[in-house]
């Protein structure tokens, strides 16, 4: 018997023991059939909440920082940060997820999304310096963002709507976070879904 068939009938032999189906965070009644008919109503429901702890843990750290000085080139709070270092540090220290190192890297190597879809956790980004996504925060709620601002100055709390920022904002990201356990529960669910019926 292939490793195909073994996964799929260990899967279904599971919905016996799958959490019940209005559980399962997701709209689609006909997914979440499927889902409970896999037994993978739990799975989902524990990389959801993971997602809301990641992000609690991320914006409540990032928030610690408020008053660390500028540094150009500083990535982390005992030398000070620029931009793109806090927004590394803090996905590092909280999430345990290594961004790029420059801005505009970070923007290539993570997910656009509209501005309309922000959620706390979502880095933003701005034109400063006459080139795309040369600064960048995190977004923490509210139409505000965190981040590291420029010489002379400290990691702080800024609205997007003030008219410098409105005037630069340059794009929205989504960083996309799982964790070698939830990646693998994403992996067999995106299967379970996708295994034709015996």
């Amino acid at each position: 018997m292939s490793p195909k068939w073994i996964l799929f009938i260990a899967l279904a032999c599971g919905s016996a023991y799958a959490e019940p189906v209005e559980s399962v965070p997701t709209d689609n009644p006909r997914i979440r059939e499927i889902l409970s008919e896999r037994g993978l109503g739990a799975n989902l429901k524990t990389m959801s909440q993971s997602v809301a702890t990641n992000t609690s843990g991320l914006i409540t750290t990032a928030m610690g920082m408020i008053g660390i000085p500028y540094r150009r080139g500083g990535t982390s709070a005992e030398t000070g940060f620029d931009c793109s270092g806090f927004v590394r540090a803090m996905y590092s220290d909280a999430v345990g997820h290594l961004l790029p190192r420059i801005a505009y890297e970070q923007a290539k190597a993570t997910t656009t999304i509209e501005k309309k879809e922000l959620e706390p956790g979502d880095l933003v980004f701005f034109n400063t310096m006459r080139r795309a996504f040369s600064h960048v925060g995190i977004y923490v709620g509210d139409g505000k963002f965190i981040h590291a601002p420029s010489r002379g100055k400290t990691v702080r709390v800024e609205s997007m709507q003030s008219s410098y920022w409105a005037k630069r904002f340059n794009g929205a990201r989504r960083v996309q976070v799982a964790s070698s356990s939830h990646a693998e529960s994403a992996a067999e669910m995106h299967f379970a879904v996708n295994v034709p019926q015996p």
